[in-house]
């Protein structure tokens, strides 16, 4: 498994595709704070790469230091399709990625993290999904598991979920996630406060679906997804509790919330009691 999805992957090899089109279809969407600029690079080479071309790519730097603006810069300048924006204030990915928004082109938005792996033909699935489907307003994608770089298991989600599979977690992976531009507009894009922050896409995913805008995950591996155990080494209490508060206003907007749902609102409450470590094992076990 690891050398089909890595074959795509020449860490060495920067492949351009110029474009000539003063409009394009998507716009790719990523904010990053101080990156690690080998994964970026990996990142960012992941996009140009694609088997779809008519796109441009908005990098918005989130307060990153001036060592790592020079890397992020010099990146962003390896194909004319792709702009860098920066900001001298942490902010957050939220507000980040509202700044986004507006200065996208593109009639679909995708979204894409700064240490993920695209597979060649994600946008261009997205594209003729989203094209033949108008009812349908966003359309993610299944995910190898990345740790370092070894793939470890994978992860695919419920084709068209319905208001109950928000219960365990966002049934999106949301760096695989590409929307229509016009859903983003309407909702006024991310929750920006400080209780959303870590899981503004699980908000925003929830918030919609009451609107009655629906998603769709192709059922195919078209993502590199990281998720190590340093992932679960960051969750804090702070955050763990701001995500139960997400969820017991979700689960209310979405009519799901009562006494048999209750002990998905603490579920990252309890999580933290139980050592990252074991977490992480138990994910893997999940996703193998």
């Amino acid at each position: 498994m690891l050398k089909k999805a890595l074959a795509f992957w020449p860490p060495n090899l920067i492949r351009k595709r110029e474009s000539q089109m003063s409009e394009v279809l998507v716009s790719v969407i990523m904010g990053v704070h101080n990156p690690k600029l080998d994964q970026l690079k990996d990142a960012v080479n992941s996009i140009i790469g694609q088997s779809f071309t008519d796109w441009e790519m908005i990098i918005y730097g989130d307060g990153s230091s001036e060592e790592y603006h020079h890397g992020i810069a010099n990146i962003a300048g390896l194909d004319s399709r792709i702009s860098y924006y920066r900001s001298h204030k942490n902010q957050g990915l939220a507000k980040v990625l509202n700044k986004c928004i507006p200065l996208a082109k593109g009639k679909y938005i995708a979204r894409m993290d700064a240490d993920d792996i695209s597979l060649e033909t994600r946008l261009e699935k997205q594209v003729e999904f989203l094209n033949h489907n108008p009812n349908i307003s966003w359309v993610g994608t299944g995910a190898y598991l990345l740790a370092g770089r070894s793939v470890w298991g994978n992860r695919r989600m419920k084709a068209f979920p319905q208001a109950l599979d928000f219960l365990q977690y966002s049934p999106y992976i949301h760096p695989t996630v590409m929307f229509r531009r016009e859903v983003l507009k309407s909702s006024k894009g991310y929750n920006s406060s400080k209780i959303t922050r870590r899981c503004e896409d699980y908000e925003l995913f929830m918030r919609l679906h009451k609107k009655g805008y629906r998603g769709y995950n192709i059922q195919e591996l078209l993502f590199i997804y990281r998720e190590d155990m340093k992932a679960y080494e960051r969750r804090t209490f702070e955050s763990r509790f701001n995500e139960a508060l997400v969820r017991y206003w979700g689960f209310n907007k979405l009519g799901i919330y009562n006494f048999t749902t209750m002990p998905y609102v603490v579920r990252p409450l309890v999580g933290g009691l139980i050592p990252s470590s074991v977490l992480f094992m138990i994910k893997r076990g999940c996703a193998l």
